[in-house]
C-alpha cells in the first residue's frame, strides 16, 4: 500500500474523492464530508495537513476556482485506493453483510479467526 494511504483519514479522503469524480469537492465539501462520516469536528491544521501529504505523495490535486480550493484524486490516488480496496475486500470475504460465507459455510467474523 502506497505510503501515504497508511493513514485511515487519508485514505478517507481519497474515498470521498473518488466518489466526487472529475468534477472534484472544495476542500471545506470535502472536510465537512468527512466531519459527518466521524461524527465529529476535524481540526483545520490536521485536515490540511493531511491533504498537504496527499498533494506530496501525487494522490490528490487543488486547483483554484474563484475563491474555493476544488481537490480531485489524481490517477495514481485513484489506483492507490482501488489496490487497497481489493486487498481488504479479501480479507473482508465471509464477513456480516457481503453477502457471502466462508468456505466452512459460516461468516469470519463469527467463527473466532
Amino acid at each position: 500500500m502506497a505510503k501515504y494511504l497508511e493513514s485511515g483519514t487519508r485514505r478517507d479522503v481519497c474515498a470521498l474523492l473518488y466518489d466526487a469524480g472529475d468534477d472534484g469537492l472544495r476542500a471545506q465539501q470535502l472536510k465537512t464530508r468527512l466531519e459527518r462520516h466521524y461524527d465529529r469536528s476535524i481540526d483545520p491544521k490536521r485536515f490540511r495537513d493531511r491533504l498537504a501529504a496527499l498533494e506530496r505523495a501525487g494522490h490528490v490535486e487543488t486547483r483554484v476556482e474563484g475563491l474555493h480550493d476544488v481537490c480531485t484524486l489524481t490517477d495514481a490516488g485513484g489506483q492507490a485506493l482501488l489496490e487497497h480496496y481489493e486487498w481488504l475486500a479479501g480479507r473482508m470475504e465471509g464477513a456480516p453483510g457481503n453477502g457471502e460465507e466462508g468456505e466452512d459455510g459460516n461468516s469470519r467474523a463469527s467463527n473466532g479467526d
